[in-house]
């Protein structure tokens, strides 16, 4: 704790950019919305446009459930820079993901007669070469992309700010080298992976944290139901009137093919090339069902997901390529095949990939063959709140797992435990901050065994925390 209240001072004392707060892109682009922001949204987006009026680089982390509205936030923060004569990059984890956040947003930068365009590694070269030009010169003001925005190739004109979404999903050298193409640029980073209040108030002290609580109006609940693999033919038997009546469907498996041959006739549906072959001949013919995961070629994904968009196919069979922001409207249903081999974050991100439309919609979770996750998966039946969940994934789990924490590059507690030892953990917190109030660099002669031993733990931390923020 006293590493990180000595990161976050140091942060609020570095000379950062200063944005004009309200802007008038920002206002404009509120206006043509199709909705009101909620009063939570609207809270969290003070809370950001305080940070980039501030003279010293802005640090967030925004954290918000499913289908929240932080993409909404965070174009917002965008326009900001814009409006200032900055350009933004927009930094999503996959191809896919990247290219809907630029589909969606196109016709409101359009609107604002605004430069915006797309960087990812499936575009020819020459396409590349022209996006690094209009880079360089200035011409884009906001990019979206994916690692391909790290390229040493690739080089701004006046980067402003930097929003990185789903950010434990990248690297400290990948987050470090598009630092290093600004000078103290202003740093939101988003993750709709609820991490537990407790977890990022311990572990993610040296970022300010803001939470978008609830979902917009006219989001419905999604009902889930959990199935044993003696009445899975149930749960398929649903899938296939919701489809019938008009609707969509998701079909999860956790792997992409099978390490035995003839998966599909044992009762072990986990990979998703035997589950695709199984449905296909299952379904009534007139259901289009369609594959997708992280193997295809860009083409090829982008061709399934438009087909599944324009209602073409009905099913779509993927692994968790889809966990992460793939916003498809018409679909109702998600089924889950495996579900135990899950954390339950993860299963409420996947879940969130229905409902988002004005239809009611359900995900249907079918168990192992053991049933022994039974109780576990039947949370999901309890609570479509993401942040209960993840507190539950907390006590099961532990903290690396629940959070991402093992892939992050943070320290791991060698001895407390969450959400156990939260009350000691929030008082080592507030003792540091008034400690490194007083003294900032830890000179008093009592605390020079401190002193070393945090210095050794900063240049341990300090590409995820200090640099990357």
């Amino acid at each position: 704790q006293l590493t990180l209240a000595r990161i976050r001072a140091r942060l609020n004392r570095k000379e950062g950019l200063t944005f004009q707060v309200p802007s008038k892109l920002v206002n404009r682009y509120l206006s043509n919305l199709p909705f009101d922001l909620t009063s939570s949204q609207v809270h969290v987006l003070k809370e950001i446009q305080q940070d980039m009026a501030a003279p010293h680089p802005m640090n967030r982390l925004l954290q918000g459930d499913v289908g929240s509205g932080k993409t909404v936030l965070a174009m917002a923060a965008a326009l900001t820079a814009i409006d200032g004569g900055y350009q933004a990059a927009f930094m999503a984890p996959t191809e896919i993901l990247a290219q809907q956040h630029f589909q969606d947003l196109t016709p409101y930068a359009k609107n604002l007669g605004l430069n915006i365009d797309l960087l990812v590694g499936g575009l020819t070269e020459a396409e590349k070469n022209s996006s690094q030009d209009d880079l360089a010169s200035g011409k884009t003001q906001l990019v979206f992309g994916t690692h391909a925005l790290f390229s040493k190739n690739v080089q701004f004109k006046k980067l402003g700010l930097v929003i990185i979404d789903e950010q434990h999903r990248f690297g400290v050298s990948q987050r470090l080298a598009l630092k290093s193409k600004a000078t103290q640029p202003d740093f939101l980073v988003m993750t709709a992976t609820p991490i537990p209040r407790s977890l990022a108030m311990t572990l993610y002290g040296d970022l300010e944290l803001s939470v978008i609580q609830g979902l917009p109006p006219g989001r419905h609940p999604v009902k889930t139901e959990v199935f044993t693999r003696k009445n899975r033919l149930q749960a398929y038997q649903k899938l296939t009137r919701e489809v019938m009546s008009g609707g969509q469907a998701f079909v999860i498996a956790p792997r992409i093919e099978s390490g035995q041959e003839n998966n599909s006739q044992t009762d072990d549906l986990s990979a998703a090339e035997d589950l695709y072959r199984v449905i296909s001949k299952e379904v009534p013919p007139e259901i289009k069902a369609g594959l997708v995961h992280g193997r295809m070629k860009r083409e090829e994904k982008q061709a399934v997901l438009e087909s599944f968009r324009k209602g073409v196919i009905k099913i779509l069979v993927a692994t968790t390529i889809i966990e992460i922001g793939v916003d498809l409207a018409g679909a109702t249903l998600i089924l889950i095949e495996n579900a135990e081999r899950f954390g339950l974050a993860q299963l409420h991100q996947l879940r969130g990939r229905v409902g988002r439309g004005s239809k009611p919609a359900r995900c249907l979770l079918i168990n192992g063959p053991s049933g022994a996750a039974s109780n576990r998966l039947r949370i999901m039946i309890r609570t479509n709140d993401g942040f209960v969940l993840a507190e539950e994934d907390l006590k099961l789990r532990g903290p690396g797992d629940a959070a991402g924490l093992k892939q992050s590059g943070l320290p791991s507690l060698t001895w407390a435990r969450l959400p156990h030892d939260l009350p000691l953990l929030l008082k080592a917190r507030d003792l540091a901050q008034e400690i490194i109030t007083s003294d900032p660099d830890l000179r008093i002669p009592a605390f020079r065994l401190v002193r070393d031993v945090i210095d050794q733990l900063e240049e341990q931390i300090q590409g995820e925390l200090v640099e990357v923020g």
